[in-house]
């Protein structure tokens, strides 16, 4: 069993699927069938998954692993989190490309250096991609992860820059001014 000296998530594991072995896996590869060209992938514990077929199935991958050959071992494996070693990836990315594991733990700040918080998680529920914004004490927050949202990326200084109001953190001024339009100029009531 391997220990990772940098370990960065690629995929879990989800259900099985069928009776064969396979698995149902989210990736976290700009191309989920990329998953097997990384070679080996390794669990928390150093355990080593190889995989011997790999297929696109709506928003996930089905794997088959060498080793899990019905459906009660790819039950066993459901919620198993699988990395590589950093090394492994490459090093030059595009200028508006970034490793989500290298944007966790950033403080976000907006403009004027105002914190809102830290980047504690990275998802995507098929809509893009989603910065988890959390503040101590409070309940995390959801913002996109968009140019608009979040305009400036510095990693080696250890923050993204945001627009509040695009990230919908705060009222758009426009927003608020359309509002008061549509409720009759002047602060008319809101219908219940």
């Amino acid at each position: 069993m391997a220990k990772l000296n940098d370990p960065v998530q690629l995929a879990v594991i989800g259900a099985a699927h069928g009776t064969r072995g396979e698995v149902r896996v989210k990736t976290f590869t700009g191309d989920p069938l990329a998953l097997a060209d990384y070679g080996p992938l390794y669990d928390v514990t150093g355990r080593s998954f190889e995989i011997l077929a790999i297929r696109p199935a709506n928003t996930v991958v089905v794997v088959r692993f060498r080793g899990v050959n019905d459906r009660t071992m790819a039950e066993a494996l459901n919620g198993t989190t699988l990395f590589i070693d950093r090394s492994q990836l490459p090093e030059e990315l595009e200028e508006d490309e970034f490793y989500h594991a290298d944007l966790i733990g950033l403080d976000a700040v907006d403009d004027a250096g105002n914190p809102y918080g830290k980047v504690s998680a990275m998802f995507n529920f098929g809509g893009g991609d989603l910065i988890e914004l959390t503040i101590p004490g409070r309940r995390p927050m959801l913002i996109p992860f968009t140019q608009a949202a979040v305009p400036h990326i510095d990693i080696k200084a250890g923050q993204v820059v945001i627009d509040p109001a695009a990230a919908g953190l705060i009222p758009d001024e426009n927003e608020e001014e359309d509002r008061r339009r549509q409720l009759g100029g002047d602060g008319g009531k809101e219908r219940p």
